[in-house]
C-alpha cells in the first residue's frame, strides 16, 4: 500500500477505483502579427468561439432542474454565461488585438492571465479560488479557437475516485451526478469552487498532492482511498485496511443519520448550556439552505461575490450587482428568508485593483496585497463604495434583523471613521424619508493580532465582536494559508492564537458585548469544545454542519469543556 499526502480535505471517506483524468493538452499560443485587413475575421472568429461555448453551457443550464440541490451548480453555470457575454470585457480583447495588431487568442489569454493575476493577489481567500473560474471558461474560448478538444469528462465511470491535476467547477458537477466515491487532485484551496461543491455533495476529496507523482504510481481501475482526516490518498490498500475503511464509512453514515435528527432541536450541552449556531453564506441560495438546516440566524454573509462578479465579468444588474439597487434587492431577500432570524452581513471584504469595478478606485499594483489595501481599508480609502453597500443594507434593514459587519479592524480610529459614514448615510436616509430601522448593530471582525490586543478599546465602540479565525491564524503564525508548501505551519490550535482568542472573549465579557467565532474552527470536531471551555456561545458555519455541532456539544457538560480549553492553553 502507498500513501500520498494532501493539504486540504472534506470531512469523510470514499474507496473506489481510481481513474486518472489524463492532463489536459498544453496551450502553447505564439504572438503572431496580423494585418488591418484581417482584424474582421479575427473579431469574428472570437464571437463564433464565444457563441459555441455559451451555447454548450447554456444547453448543461438548461438540462439541470431549478431545485436547491442544484443552487450551487446554476450559480456557476450562470456566471460563465454572464462572463462570456461581458461586453466590457469582450472589449477590452478586440481593443488589445486591434491596438496590438496580434492574433486574437494571443490577446485573450494576455487579459485572462491579467484578470487571473489581480483576483490571486487580492489578498482575499475566496476571490483568489475565483481565478479558477476566469481562466477555465476562457481557456475553452481559446481551446475553440486553436482547435483543441479536451478530455470528455463524461466517460469517467460511476462510482471512480478521480485523480486529477485539477478540476473546473463545471467539471465537478458533471462527475457529482455520477455519484463518484472521491476526489484527490493537485491544485485547489478550501475555498475553491471545487471543494464548496464537494462538502455541498458529501464527496470525500484531498486536494495538494503531488499529481506527477501519483499519475506515475496509480493504474485506472487500482483500488485507492480518500482518507479526508489525515488528508491521505491511498493505493492499493489490503483487504485489512479496506475493511477498516468500509466499516469507518458505514459508521460516519450511521452518525450522519443521527445529526439529522438534531434539525428541529436548540444547541445544547448536555448539562443544558445553550448555543446558537449561525450560518456562513454568500449567496441567497445558501440563506434557503440555512433555513432547511435549522440556523439560528447568519452569522457571516460574505458580500464579495457580488462585487467580484460585477466587478470583473459582468456588468449586467441581473446578476449580482454593485449597484445599490442591485445589493439591497440581495440583502432584502436574504432577510425575508430568514423571517426575523440575525442575519449579519459583511461589508466588502476584497482588495487588489479591480477586484472591485469603480472609476474611484485606481490600478493598484501592490506587491503584498495581503497586508495592502483590502477590506476595511479599501472601504475608507474609497469611502464612495462602503456608503453604496450602507445605503442598501439599512434601506433592506426594515425587512429582518440586520446587523453590520466590519473587516480586517486594526485601529478605534478605523471603526469611528466607519460610524461616521453611517451617521451620513443614516441622515441622508431621513432626509430622504426613506425608513430604515433603528436597531442596526454594528460589530467588527477580530482577524488580527492587533485587534485582539486592543479588542479591550475596540469592545467600547461595538455592539458585537466575530473571531474570524482563519485570517486571525494566518496573521499570527505569518503562515500563508494558500501556500501548500508552509501549510503544515498554519495551525489554529497554536498556543498564540488561542491566547489571542481568550483575550478576545475576555474583553467582550467585561465589556458586555456579544462574541462568536465565524472561521473554519466553528464547525471543527477538535476546536470546537476548546473555543466553548472559553464561554463562546456563537459559532457561525457552513449550513451542512450545523447539525454535527449540536450533536457534538450535546455530548459535553459545561465543565468537561472548560476543562479542554485549559488543557490546551
Amino acid at each position: 500500500m502507498e500513501v500520498f499526502l494532501g493539504n486540504f480535505a472534506t470531512d469523510s471517506v470514499g474507496i473506489g477505483p481510481a481513474f486518472v483524468i489524463p492532463e489536459q493538452q498544453k496551450r502553447i499560443i505564439s504572438q503572431n502579427t496580423i494585418s488591418i485587413d484581417e482584424i474582421p475575421d479575427e473579431r469574428q472568429r472570437f464571437e463564433n468561439a464565444l457563441e459555441i461555448v455559451s451555447n454548450d453551457i447554456s444547453g448543461q443550464l438548461a438540462n439541470l432542474p431549478k431545485t436547491k440541490e442544484n443552487a450551487i451548480q446554476r450559480e456557476i453555470f450562470e456566471a460563465y454565461l454572464l462572463m462570456l457575454d461581458d461586453p466590457v470585457f469582450t472589449d477590452e480583447v478586440c481593443n488589445e488585438f486591434e491596438n496590438e495588431r496580434c492574433n486574437v487568442e494571443y490577446a485573450l489569454n494576455v487579459k485572462t492571465e491579467e484578470y487571473a493575476d489581480k483576483l490571486r493577489l487580492s489578498g482575499n481567500a475566496y476571490l483568489s479560488a475565483r481565478a479558477k473560474d476566469i481562466l477555465d471558461i476562457f481557456g475553452r474560448v481559446i481551446d475553440e479557437m486553436m482547435g483543441i478538444h479536451p478530455f470528455n469528462i463524461n466517460t469517467v465511470p460511476d462510482g471512480s475516485v478521480i485523480i486529477a491535476s485539477t478540476l473546473s467547477p463545471a467539471d465537478t458537477i458533471i462527475l457529482s451526478k455520477k455519484k463518484i466515491a472521491g476526489l484527490a487532485l493537485a491544485e485547489g484551496g478550501i475555498s475553491s469552487h471545487v471543494m464548496i461543491l464537494a462538502r455541498s455533495y458529501g464527496i470525500p476529496a484531498v486536494v495538494g498532492l503531488n499529481f506527477s507523482d501519483v499519475k506515475r504510481r496509480i493504474q485506472n481501475g487500482q483500488t485507492v482511498i480518500v482518507d479526508s482526516g489525515s488528508r491521505e490518498l491511498l493505493a492499493d490498500p489490503d483487504e485489512k485496511t479496506i475493511r477498516e475503511y468500509k466499516h469507518t464509512i458505514r459508521i460516519n453514515l450511521k452518525e450522519q443519520s443521527q445529526f439529522n435528527s438534531f434539525l428541529n432541536k436548540p444547541a445544547a450541552t448536555a448539562d443544558g448550556e445553550k448555543f446558537c449556531l449561525y450560518a456562513n453564506i454568500g449567496s441567497i441560495e445558501e440563506a434557503e439552505i440555512a433555513r432547511n438546516e435549522g440556523a439560528d440566524g447568519i452569522g457571516l454573509f460574505r458580500t464579495e461575490f457580488m462585487f467580484m462578479s460585477n466587478g470583473n465579468i459582468s456588468q449586467k444588474p441581473t446578476f449580482h450587482s454593485f449597484s445599490e439597487e442591485g445589493q439591497f434587492e440581495v440583502y432584502k431577500k436574504v432577510l425575508e428568508i430568514m423571517e426575523g432570524k440575525p442575519v449579519t452581513i459583511r461589508t466588502l471584504d476584497a482588495g487588489g485593483d479591480k477586484v472591485v469595478c469603480s472609476t474611484n478606485i485606481p490600478h493598484l499594483n501592490e506587491k503584498n496585497p495581503l497586508m495592502g489595501l483590502r477590506a476595511i481599508r479599501l472601504s475608507l480609502e474609497y469611502p464612495e463604495i462602503l456608503k453604496t453597500q450602507l445605503r442598501a443594507l439599512y434601506r433592506a434593514s426594515v425587512y429582518g434583523n440586520l446587523k453590520i459587519m466590519l473587516p480586517l479592524i486594526t485601529s478605534v480610529e478605523q471603526v469611528d471613521s466607519c460610524k461616521k459614514i453611517i451617521q451620513d448615510v443614516k441622515d441622508e436616509l431621513e432626509a430622504k424619508n426613506i425608513p430604515y430601522s433603528k436597531k442596526v448593530s454594528v460589530g467588527i471582525m477580530v482577524e488580527t493580532a492587533a485587534a485582539a490586543i486592543i479588542s479591550d478599546c475596540l469592545a467600547k465602540k461595538s455592539d458585537f465582536f466575530s473571531i474570524g479565525t482563519n485570517d486571525l491564524t494566518q496573521y499570527t503564525l505569518a503562515v500563508d494559508r494558500e501556500n501548500a508548501k508552509i501549510y503544515s505551519l498554519y495551525n489554529e490550535s497554536n498556543l498564540a492564537v488561542l491566547r489571542l482568542i481568550s483575550m478576545t472573549v475576555k474583553n467582550a465579557k467585561n465589556a458586555k458585548i456579544p462574541v462568536s467565532v465565524c472561521g473554519e474552527m466553528a464547525s471543527r470536531r477538535d476546536t470546537v469544545p476548546i473555543l466553548a471551555g472559553m464561554g463562546i456561545r456563537s459559532f457561525s458555519m457552513s449550513p451542512k454542519l450545523i447539525n454535527m455541532i449540536k450533536s457534538l456539544l450535546s455530548h459535553f457538560t459545561v465543565p468537561e469543556l472548560q476543562a479542554f480549553s485549559l488543557k490546551s492553553m
